[in-house]
């Protein structure tokens, strides 16, 4: 009789287990409910390393107008401070002739060689590097964004899955002790299920371990300050299937939009300019004025033209040029690597999005849903004592296991197409 109770207390927790979903665990403070797309904006409106990054780029523009700028002019001046026991004698003598030298000179450097659009096409080449950089950084929070968003819901999966587990041993739990205390069962079995409560009491700690350190991180991403819990949503986000993919199109795509590839390749393009301007700089630049000269010249009032350049007879800018010529040759392999680097990338993505996508096919969602509605016939299997507590206590274990694939199967489904997202430098999965 007592037996009977039992088994049939069993039974009722392992309906509730199937037949009821736990909610999740009550949060401190207030919950911010986001889906991918709200996160996405909050985050872009927010964040405060993209905003720093972004005055990077305004202050890369400042620098092409800098660029463009003409040297200012040099007012060269020189006239008696002292003469004849008097201070600044400018005056004229009695015959009426002009006293004392003035000397006044304009110079103006005339860049030869197109130096200065050379420099503003090199700072030009600069705003473009800061741009992808920042578009870089947007790239890599985006990802991390999008990733701990998914992982979150896969932990509060797990939660989900740990707080009805909890909930089915506490009451199995009860229900043995008192059949210890009545003496219907050995205290091995009522030791063996608390077992499984102690190690399901640690995956819940370390499960809430795992969120808490993402919550964190969120909340920086975002600019989520105090008590707030951010609550993920799933909107429609995987649930569209996979567009037609291309690999050849794909790491075309990557060419023009990976921000390492395209850094790298503006690197290239910086170097050659510069090298470019090494060049110019061996051709001397002119400094020409007109210039005014009284009392100190062949003629009381002097009127001239100065026109001055440096002779190239020992530097020529060689070493600089030579320097110049080794940093182009190096970005030219950096590139070629680039490009060997961007190829393998974006193929391994869409393997491993292929490979995971695979797995989440149809003939794997029936094992799933065959082993659910398997578990569900062990609870009528141990009511008629076909199966043996541990036997039942394998089936426990093994659901929790399957459950968690499924879970890590989803995440790692959504991973993949982030990745590849990531690896093409824009969102051909949405």
């Amino acid at each position: 009789m007592l037996h009977n109770r039992f088994v049939k207390g069993i039974c009722t927790i392992c309906s509730i287990y199937f037949l009821q979903l736990s909610p999740l665990k009550a949060q401190t403070g207030d919950t911010l409910r986001l889906d991918i797309k709200a996160a996405e904006k909050q985050f872009l409106e927010k964040n405060l390393s993209l905003l720093a990054a972004h005055f990077d780029v305004e202050a890369g523009k400042a620098l092409v107008q800098q660029a463009r700028l003409w040297d200012n002019p040099i007012l060269n001046t020189d006239q008696n401070l002292y003469s004849n026991g008097q201070w600044f004698k400018h005056g004229t003598d009695a015959a009426g002739n002009p006293e004392g030298q003035v000397y006044i000179q304009l110079q103006q450097l005339i860049k030869t060689a197109g130096k200065r659009g050379k420099q503003v096409n090199m700072a030009r080449t600069n705003v473009q590097m800061n741009e992808w950089q920042f578009r870089d950084l947007m790239r890599n929070l985006k990802y991390q964004l999008r990733k701990d968003l998914y992982t979150i819901i896969q932990l509060q999966g797990n939660g989900m899955l740990y707080d009805q587990e909890k909930e089915q041993l506490d009451i199995l739990l009860r229900a043995m002790k008192a059949e210890l205390q009545a003496g219907n069962i050995a205290e091995k079995d009522y030791l063996r299920i608390q077992a499984l409560d102690v190690n399901l009491q640690h995956e819940i700690t370390d499960n809430e371990k795992n969120i808490s350190d993402i919550e964190a991180e969120l909340k920086t991403l975002l600019q989520v300050s105090g008590d707030t819990f951010i609550q993920p949503t799933t909107g429609d986000e995987g649930n569209n299937g996979l567009p037609e993919l291309s690999l050849p199109v794909l790491i075309d795509s990557a060419r023009s939009n990976n921000t390492d590839f395209v850094l790298q390749s503006l690197q290239l393009l910086y170097q050659k300019q510069n090298l470019s301007y090494q060049k110019a700089l061996a051709i001397p630049d002119v400094t020409i004025g007109p210039e005014y000269d009284r009392n100190s010249n062949f003629t009381p009032n002097y009127f001239g033209l100065g026109i001055a350049l440096p002779l190239p007879f020992f530097d020529r800018n060689q070493g600089n040029i030579k320097a110049a010529r080794w940093q182009l040759k190096k970005e030219e392999t950096g590139t070629q690597a680039a490009e060997e680097k961007l190829q393998n990338d974006v193929q391994n993505a869409y393997r491993k999005l292929l490979y995971t996508t695979q797995l989440s096919s149809g003939q794997n969602k029936e094992f799933y849903n065959n082993y659910y509605r398997l578990y569900n016939n062990v609870v009528q299997s141990y009511k008629q004592r076909r199966i043996s507590m541990l036997e039942f206590i394998d089936y426990f274990n093994g659901y929790e296991s399957i459950r968690e694939q499924e879970l890590q199967q989803q995440l790692n489904v959504q991973l993949a197409k982030e990745e590849l997202n990531y690896q093409v430098g824009i969102d051909v999965i949405k």
